[in-house]
């Protein structure tokens, strides 16, 4: 066992969770927390990390109690994680919506960064977003057949790039069709269409770039982590942001583009002159995209856009995310 996800820990935490008045009892300072829960879960936690440091714990909390993955000896709770159920609600509602509407929905995609470092977030589209009428995720996804899965997959890409540890309950990997039933198996059949597959190795090939980039995995928590480059363009449903590791020799930029229309030469502020090799495009065909890019990628321009004294000029591919690699000389 690697650790704990403790379910919902809001209702350990308030002695009113889910009751009217009259139907619960203060604690002895006359408030509604529930100070023996408060207690058990640090002590939980402390243990846990007492049988091993490596041990992780995670909260699945839905309101805005302070300090949960805060350590005990600073007032925290002491969890290692808590999920991130704002990220998880506002992304989701904005990649349901047809992409002609997106415009007004923008702060859907950007609000998240504003707390992002609050607490050690987790990054969750878990297996309560599959069940009990909700759809699949790729059946969420508007638009047609192809539509659904560029979608997925550029939806995908933007959790891997923004900050927080990353979860995706069983069948994300293959785009399940269906929602999830714990009386049968997965869909495994499902990997004999090249869309299905596509969508496999897409995920098999952000884990690895995750992995091997300590931008994107280092300072998760941390606001020297991140930087925003375009943050404001809601007209063409375009994000851009920087991630940075702890020297900040290795420097992410992520790009999505969440309308299908292809946005070509669209200038970007650089944090670094040279060249910017393309790591991750979830259009290409590899994966049963339309192979729309900047391989092997793009030098600087000598121009100052968004704050920065160069810039790159980019094609973004439709209902896409990629991902580029600044390269040292």
């Amino acid at each position: 066992i690697d650790g704990l996800r403790v379910d919902a820990v809001a209702s350990m935490l308030y002695l009113d969770y889910s009751r009217e008045p009259g139907e619960w009892v203060p604690n002895r300072f006359g408030g509604r927390e529930n100070i023996e829960a408060i207690d058990f879960l640090r002590h939980l936690n402390k243990s846990a990390n007492s049988v091993s440091a490596d041990a992780i714990t995670i909260a699945e909390e839905s309101t805005a109690w302070p300090g949960v993955s805060r350590p005990v000896w600073t007032g925290g709770l002491g969890f290692s994680f808590k999920w991130n159920m704002g990220w998880m609600n506002d992304t989701l509602r904005y990649m349901s919506r047809d992409p002609i509407y997106r415009r007004h929905h923008h702060s859907d995609l950007t609000f998240g960064s504003l707390y992002a470092f609050s607490e050690n977030f987790v990054l969750p589209l878990s297996h309560d977003e599959v069940v009990h009428g909700k759809r699949s995720l790729l059946g969420r996804m508007p638009g047609d057949r192809w539509r659904q899965f560029a979608n997925l997959r550029a939806y995908y890409g933007f959790m891997w790039g923004h900050p927080g540890k990353k979860l995706l309950f069983m069948g994300g990997e293959i785009a399940q069709v269906r929602e999830w039933d714990h009386d049968s198996s997965l869909d495994w059949r499902l990997l004999e269409d090249p869309m299905h597959k596509g969508v496999q190795d897409f995920v098999r090939d952000l884990n690895h770039v995750y992995k091997t980039c300590p931008a994107l995995h280092q300072r998760d928590c941390e606001p020297d982590g991140f930087q925003w480059i375009v943050g404001d363009d809601r007209d063409n449903s375009v994000l851009a942001f920087a991630r940075f590791d702890l020297g900040r020799k290795n420097i992410i930029i992520v790009i999505c583009n969440f309308t299908p229309i292809p946005r070509y030469d669209y200038r970007i502020g650089a944090p670094r002159v040279g060249f910017w090799r393309e790591i991750v495009n979830s259009d290409w065909e590899k994966y049963g995209g339309s192979n729309v890019g900047n391989s092997p990628g793009l030098s600087t321009e000598s121009i100052q856009s968004h704050g920065f004294d160069c810039a790159l000029c980019v094609t973004c591919p439709p209902l896409s995310t990629i991902m580029f690699e600044w390269t040292p000389d």
